[in-house]
């Protein structure tokens, strides 16, 4: 049975990520928007191209925990496995469309990340050493992301095999997938950039 909890909870995580770290820690930093800049999207990897390493680190990390605190803290409060699957996508939404931000956010891959590690922390590892791996021999971040997140439910259903939890990754692998459409085109077309590392 839904308590109010369950309505509640999916709605603050959305306003928590909407909190664009990406535009915030530019702004802080006196860089230029990344929305106006290098491929406009506001995430870690256009900020790395506008504003180096450490900027670029600092956004990936916000991200990052913009997945894991809203689900951690539901977790603390007691919510409930699916109410869990509903605080994630909430949050993940959230960075896609951010209130705060005129609902232009980034292609979400950071903060799936951090939806995975809270919800299965094996799940999340996974994840990681999968982007890892594709990362070093193929050199594409969005490949990279692509091929995770691809395998992201499978491996939460592997860990978890909680129901709901396997909704929620599956849709948000959905959506980020989606949301890279326009790289997969560049990967057919062999106009991708490359990592360098």
């Amino acid at each position: 049975m839904f308590y109010i909890e369950a309505f509640i909870a999916p709605v603050i995580a959305y306003l928590f990520g909407s909190l664009s770290s990406a535009i915030i820690v530019c702004k802080i930093m006196g860089l230029p928007d990344p929305r106006t800049q290098g491929s406009k999207n506001p995430g870690a990897t256009n900020v790395l191209r506008i504003g180096g390493k450490t900027a670029a680190v600092v956004t990936l990390l916000g991200d990052v925990l913009k997945g894991v605190i809203p689900i951690l803290i539901a977790k603390w409060y007691g919510l409930q496995e699916n109410e869990l699957a509903l605080v994630a996508s909430g949050a993940f939404i959230g960075h896609l469309y951010p209130v705060f931000f005129h609902f232009q956010g980034g292609k979400g891959v950071a903060t799936a990340l951090g939806c995975l590690l809270a919800l299965s922390w094996p799940t999340g590892f996974a994840w990681m050493v999968t982007w890892l791996l594709i990362a070093i021999f193929f050199r594409y971040s969005s490949l990279s992301s692509l091929i995770a997140s691809l395998l992201a439910p499978i491996y939460i259903w592997f860990f978890s095999g909680e129901v709901s939890y396997i909704i929620a990754i599956t849709f948000i692998s959905i959506v980020l997938i989606y949301r890279h459409r326009s790289n997969i085109i560049h990967l057919m077309q062999g106009k991708e950039r490359k990592i360098h590392f």
